[in-house]
């Protein structure tokens, strides 16, 4: 079983910065793509951004510029950096990691943008 801790988000100010980060572990799981969903409410998860072990990245279109996902394979820790966030921002976002094509995901941390 792979489990993932999350840490970050919070409340800022539109146009404010912040970073999330999320740290898999799980002995002999080989993690392969790790990433950021966001479901706000309402409406259904989505992709905010992903990155393979490799480092192909993947952004959502509502993101790109903005938000710069990175990764530590070494630490199996992904990380998001959030810059000029947005009201539309306000989600839960979710750490979510690929390992043998099945998809573990993490608790949730709350972000909200306020104006």
């Amino acid at each position: 079983q792979v489990q993932l801790v999350e840490s970050g988000g919070g409340l800022v100010q539109a146009g404010g910065s912040l970073a999330l980060s999320c740290a898999a572990s799980g002995n002999g799981y080989n993690i392969n793509a790790m990433g950021w969903y966001r479901q706000a409410p309402g409406k259904q998860r989505e992709l905010v951004a992903d990155i393979t072990q490799g480092g192909s990245i993947n952004y959502a279109d509502s993101v790109k510029g903005r938000f710069f996902i990175s990764r530590d394979n070494a630490k199996n820790t992904v990380y998001l950096q959030m810059n000029s966030l947005k009201l539309e921002d306000t989600a839960r976002y979710y750490c979510a990691a690929e390992s043998s094509l099945r998809y573990y995901w993490g608790q949730g941390t709350q972000v909200t943008v306020s104006s």
